[in-house]
């Protein structure tokens, strides 16, 4: 069955995605709810020596240390300075607990399959391999990303090898 044709059978069986939203800058953004292990406040980051450029450093959440990565620099963004608002989205990237840095969390959806379509060539500079799709809702366009695509398979692996057991938090 060709995605067109599942598509089309999920748009008459009424099917819905549920999406965390969430906002970087102007733009909003949003990831498959399965994708989210949960969601904090921002917390004191620790930053670890020889940590791969796209890490900001660790967290100890709970006794376990999570790396921790800003989403504006990973898409090229300015950095912001944090607010009440920034959120650590947590989920899991190549079997490792990682952290994500948004600018704030805004609600889950429930987005009706047939509202989504798929990402054009090129999004606000963000590159399309992160982007599953974009959904409408009203008047507003969300960027759907795929968290597993945000870091490369190099950079899923220099995470993997990252001891951050010598990290003092």
């Amino acid at each position: 069955m060709s995605t067109m044709d599942r598509k089309e059978q999920q748009q008459f069986s009424g099917e819905k995605i549920q999406v965390v939203s969430f906002h970087l800058g102007n733009e909003e953004y949003g990831v498959d709810i399965s994708q989210v292990q949960e969601i904090i406040r921002m917390v004191d980051i620790t930053h670890v020596p020889r940590a791969p450029h796209f890490m900001e450093g660790v967290i100890n959440l709970r006794g376990q240390l999570i790396p921790i990565i800003d989403l504006r620099t990973r898409f090229g963004m300015a950095r912001a300075e944090h607010t009440k608002n920034t959120r650590i989205v947590v989920t899991e990237i190549a079997g490792k607990r990682v952290g994500i840095i948004v600018d704030s969390v805004s609600e889950v959806l429930n987005l009706p399959i047939e509202n989504v379509e798929e990402a054009p060539e090129m999004i606000a500079g963000v590159g399309t391999e992160y982007i599953s799709g974009v959904g409408k809702v009203a008047d507003r366009l969300i960027i759907l990303l795929d968290l597993q695509k945000v870091i490369s398979t190099q950079e899923k692996q220099e995470l993997e090898s990252l001891d951050v057991a010598n990290a003092s938090v």
